[in-house]
């Protein structure tokens, strides 16, 4: 089994970064390198058993289905049901969490795959994905200060 985190504090309280990072079916509003989802089947996006799916020219690039979500705790997670990369068993969480200088987004993955496939699994999910998307949360909260 292979893992991946990445992590960033913001300043701003935990209650504010929730509320735009918070929604399962809201990557594409603040992640600038993902496109839209769309919920398969008219699920509600916030319902455990949702699956949202990513389209990059017309083709699937990936499918996701929330395992849980808790909006008290600040966190949801979701695993990976169908991805162009050769892993399998993806689970991802998305958290944030209180911290001294205002809030602390966690964002972690664990999965199986082939060493081989560990390079391109932390340039695709570990920088483009996660790493990115937790860049672009400090441009919006230092445009946006959110902090208690």
């Amino acid at each position: 089994m292979h893992s991946l985190i990445r992590t960033t504090v913001l300043p701003a309280d935990p209650e504010s970064v929730w509320r735009v990072i918070g929604r399962f079916n809201g990557l594409a509003d603040w992640h600038p390198q993902v496109p839209p989802s769309i919920i398969e089947d008219g699920a509600d996006p916030e319902t455990p058993g949702a699956v949202r799916t990513f389209t990059i020219d017309g083709e699937v690039a990936a499918r996701e289905r929330l395992l849980a979500k808790d909006d008290t705790l600040r966190v949801y997670r979701y695993s990976l049901l169908y991805s162009v990369l050769p892993i399998t068993d993806y689970e991802a969480t998305l958290a944030v969490l209180s911290h001294d200088e205002g809030a602390e987004v966690r964002w972690t993955a664990t999965y199986r795959g082939a060493d081989e496939a560990v390079p391109q699994v932390e340039e695709v999910f570990g920088e483009a994905v996660f790493a990115t998307g937790l860049a672009a949360l400090h441009v919006h909260f230092a445009a946006h200060p959110a902090v208690e």
